[in-house]
């Protein structure tokens, strides 16, 4: 854009120095006028920053999110993520290389959580996107109330829908998987059950006389043993050999069975 300059001398009505208020202030006063005028098509000729778009931040949030909770909670789950809201008076610059999606370690992927989001380039920057992540499934449920160390069996259990973000405890999705556990603590019908609930059952009693069961690449030997702690399938126990009074680390293979190394 050209912008002119006006010669104080042309505006003048007589040359040299004119009392106040005469033609040399009114050459003044239209010098100035252009000035303005000029500044004014600059600013209008020159192009605004473009902004980042709020849709297009809060819509890469929300699908990332989306794939994060899908991937960590299985198909069997419906996964719905809605974006919160961004200050309308927020102002970033456009993003030309790229928006890239992350999450901090250990965020949660039900229930209220953020979504952060770093522009690559040219200008760099990065804010976090409040977003809230609804979870449905079926997941495990008492069907009747039950004490304190109760071995859980197929009649005991069902499957119910719920939203699992609601659920801070965790939950179990797998009959099989609950069936044959155990109860730490009684718990009313109806109650979602959550691994802190339950435990493996206890094979193996401390002071309770097993079989040792060592397997050799030729031979099985057994031999009658004490255990020295609980333990469940697959946990490793000390065992004192009644025999020879050794005392070996094996692991529980069943009721009242420790399997060792040759």
């Amino acid at each position: 854009m050209m912008c002119y300059t006006v010669n104080n001398s042309t505006l003048s009505d007589r040359p040299g120095p004119g009392p106040t208020g005469g033609p040399r202030s009114k050459t003044r006063r239209v010098s100035a006028a252009g000035v303005l005028l000029c500044l004014t098509a600059w600013l209008i000729s020159t192009p605004a920053l473009a902004h980042e778009p709020h849709e297009r931040i809060l819509d890469t949030a929300t699908r990332y999110m989306a794939e994060q909770a899908r991937a960590a909670h299985g198909e069997a789950f419906e996964v719905t993520v809605s974006p919160g809201r961004l200050d309308p008076r927020l102002r970033l610059r456009a993003c030309e290389q790229g928006l890239e999606p992350f999450t901090s370690p250990g965020a949660r992927l039900a229930g209220n959580s953020t979504v952060g989001i770093r522009c690559l380039g040219p200008v760099t920057w990065s804010l976090y996107v409040p977003v809230h992540v609804a979870v449905h499934g079926e997941v495990v449920v008492l069907g009747h109330p039950l004490p304190r160390g109760m071995q859980l069996e197929a009649q005991h259990l069902r499957l119910e829908r719920h939203d699992v973000g609601a659920l801070p405890g965790g939950y179990l999705n797998d009959l099989e998987l609950a069936r044959d556990m155990v109860l730490r603590r009684a718990l009313p019908a109806g109650t979602v059950l959550t691994p802190q609930m339950v435990e493996p059952p206890r094979l193996v009693r401390r002071g309770q006389r097993v079989t040792l069961l060592a397997e050799g690449s030729a031979v099985n030997v057994r031999v009658e043993g004490e255990a020295l702690a609980d333990g469940s399938r697959g946990e490793r126990v000390q065992v004192r050999n009644l025999s020879s009074r050794r005392v070996v680390e094996g692991v529980v293979l069943s009721h009242g069975v420790v399997g060792v190394r040759m």
